[in-house]
């Protein structure tokens, strides 16, 4: 994929839970969002069950580009998840950032960060099995409080091939507090791949701020997006028309 060659700032809209589905998808799409993900989606479940695949993944031809994100523990399960969905999508992306406690419970998201080795071969795993060189790979961190464990994850991450890694500046403990930008820069300026700033991306002024505070080659919005679809068009609040084309989007679908 070539989202980052031009230079441009890519703006990306999140995997939320419940709420990055197709129609809103669709609407960012519509006010210049450049890459879309969907919501976090187990990929054991969905191997086991054509009811989950059909629950949990709804796209088209014009849903481009996508991509898939999973939860998962263990590298064959990653990588026949994606080789699932690689016709219909244009990357996955490896949830490494969930705090809920049912998630680290279960060896899924932000306890991943502590396994640099097996993040390392879940991202090898799919790079060797879908025959598709220009299929991302990526994941989803959030940060060590030491930040330098964090910058040995990536550069190990970096070395089996990811495509892309995109870092949400706080810890697993922290939810409200301020993102730590100067770890999302140290990450950025240690990679010789894209890498995408994520939290606390909340109106149109943030995105080049965060961009020239951390040097990163993308921004990633939720609750940004979700309280103002319109962002990343450089509306300060949600446009009339955005709220139509909402209507039609979920009528449509």
């Amino acid at each position: 994929m070539d989202l980052f060659e031009n230079g441009k700032v890519v703006k990306v809209c999140a995997p939320m839970v419940r709420y990055s589905k197709l129609a809103f998808r669709s609407l960012v799409r519509r006010y210049e969002c450049d890459l879309c993900f969907t919501p976090m989606i187990v990929a054991a479940d969905f191997i086991r069950s054509a009811k989950a695949r059909d629950s949990e993944l709804t796209t088209g031809s014009s849903d481009r580009p996508l991509i898939i994100q999973f939860a998962a523990k263990d590298a064959q399960t990653l990588a026949t998840a994606a080789c699932l969905v690689a016709p219909f999508s244009d990357g996955v992306d490896l949830n490494c950032g969930c705090p809920q406690r049912w998630a680290v419970a279960e060896g899924y998201g932000a306890c991943l960060i502590n396994k640099p080795q097996l993040v390392k071969d879940m991202v090898r795993h799919v790079r060797n099995q879908v025959d598709n060189p220009n299929y991302a790979v990526s994941i989803k961190i959030r940060i060590h409080k030491d930040v330098r464990k964090t910058v040995d994850l990536c550069q190990k991450v970096e070395a089996a091939g990811v495509s892309w890694i995109t870092v949400h500046g706080r810890t697993a403990d922290e939810r409200h507090q301020p993102v730590h930008y100067d770890a999302i820069k140290l990450i950025k300026d240690s990679l010789r791949i894209p890498v995408i700033a994520n939290g606390d991306i909340k109106n149109p002024s943030d995105v080049e701020s965060v961009c020239e505070l951390t040097g990163v080659d993308g921004v990633m919005s939720a609750r940004g997006l979700l309280a103002n679809p319109a962002l990343f068009a450089g509306y300060e609040h949600t446009p009339l028309q955005c709220l139509w084309d909402w209507l039609n989007y979920t009528e449509e679908i």
